[in-house]
């Protein structure tokens, strides 16, 4: 069935300069037609958004949603001025251990569904809360159940009582055969308190190996060597980029590679926010991406980072909205969401506003109105 959704105030294409007094034709899961209201062809249904502001669906590139348990302890004793540490990772993968599939499910369908009330289209999600060949195997299978991008993240801490390099030649051996089958990409927190650079290598080039696309986590706690090697070895995304060097910013401007930004972790964990402004006027690509875990970033609101990016971040307006969702699809090298246009993915989140000005000019306020997912209607004002 054909949708015409006409009366939008202000459409955001990320194809060129926003539409004024636009409409757009959805049939099935795709878009059909975009362009004036006074062109629009015929459709089988016809919803006025009665002047309302229309964006691509968020893509958020970057959550971790596969998990059980709790951390509001450690989010109390950081509040109190306990630095952050990648250690805290353990106590999540303690609770999803004992934890049952249909109880991972369950938590991943509320946070997926949370997501997608807010204008959240598209979504990434990885494992790295098993750490165990069978742990990590069933996180995937079920991140793959709803999520539309799943990233093996074996790498995410050296689990207690193994040797680092031991647990080193497991991901990349046992572990990564029993996972390549469910997921598309892999990713290594190459950080202090994590993977040194010689073991993110390691991980990275065993999963290129195997036809995996590559992701960083990196330079989130100080500069080091996560951009470098993700640019190295042609990585869809580094992701943190909170502390960079000229050289880091240099090395990112010149390559395909996406810095992912993840300002609602570096308020979370009181750190200086990601260096946009330096990014975007080197020529780097640039992303904004939830982080969404129970750790360092229990948020899966797109609207707060994009606030975030523009009124702290130096950010304009359609810099961040382009960063959310754009962005988001570079960094998982598609190029059928992030965008309003003729065959791409039917996404699309509609503002209760005018403009998408006002998702940073009304900082805080639920401004989804509804929300288009693969071409079907999941919320409603």
């Amino acid at each position: 069935m054909s949708v015409l959704i006409t009366g939008i105030g202000e459409l955001t294409t990320n194809t060129g300069a926003a539409l004024t007094d636009a409409a757009l034709v959805i049939d099935g899961e795709r878009i059909a037609w975009v362009g004036s209201a006074a062109g629009a062809p015929d459709a089988d249904e016809r919803v006025d958004v009665e002047g309302r502001a229309v964006l691509p669906g968020w893509v958020d590139s970057h959550t971790h949603l596969v998990f059980a348990g709790d951390r509001t302890a450690e989010f109390t004793a950081r509040m109190a001025g306990q630095a952050y540490s990648a250690g805290g990772i353990a106590t999540t993968v303690e609770a999803t251990r004992a934890a049952s599939d249909d109880v991972l499910a369950a938590g991943l369908r509320k946070h997926v569904d949370e997501a997608v009330a807010q204008g959240t289209t598209c979504i990434e999600t990885k494992t790295g809360y098993g750490l165990t060949v069978e742990d990590e195997r069933r996180s995937a299978i079920v991140a793959a159940s709803l999520a539309d991008e799943v990233t093996f993240l074996g790498a995410h801490l050296v689990p207690p009582g193994w040797d680092a390099d031991d647990y080193v030649a497991l991901v990349c051996g046992d572990m990564l055969d029993a996972l390549a089958p469910h997921v598309r990409w892999a990713d290594v927190f190459c950080e202090t308190g994590a993977f040194d650079e010689g073991q993110s290598r390691a991980v990275l080039t065993a999963a290129a190996s195997r036809g995996l696309g590559l992701r960083v986590h990196g330079n989130q706690l100080g500069e080091g060597p996560g951009v470098r090697l993700a640019v190295e070895l042609g990585a869809a995304s580094v992701d943190h980029c909170t502390y960079l060097s000229e050289s880091d910013v240099d090395a990112l401007a010149g390559s395909g590679t996406v810095a992912t930004l993840l300002p609602a972790t570096d308020l979370s964990t009181r750190q200086a926010l990601p260096p946009a402004r330096r990014l975007l006027d080197a020529g780097a690509t640039v992303a904004l991406a939830s982080n969404c875990n129970p750790g360092s970033s229990y948020t899966s609101s797109m609207a707060f980072c994009v606030a975030t990016a523009v009124l702290q971040m130096r950010m304009s307006v359609e810099e961040a909205v382009a960063a959310a969702t754009l962005g988001g699809a570079k960094a998982l090298r598609r190029d059928d969401v992030g965008v309003v246009r003729e065959g791409a993915r039917a996404d699309l989140h509609v503002l209760d506003a005018p403009s998408a000005t006002h998702l940073a000019y009304r900082p805080g306020v639920p401004l989804t109105w509804a929300v288009w997912r693969r071409g079907t209607r999941v919320t409603r004002a």
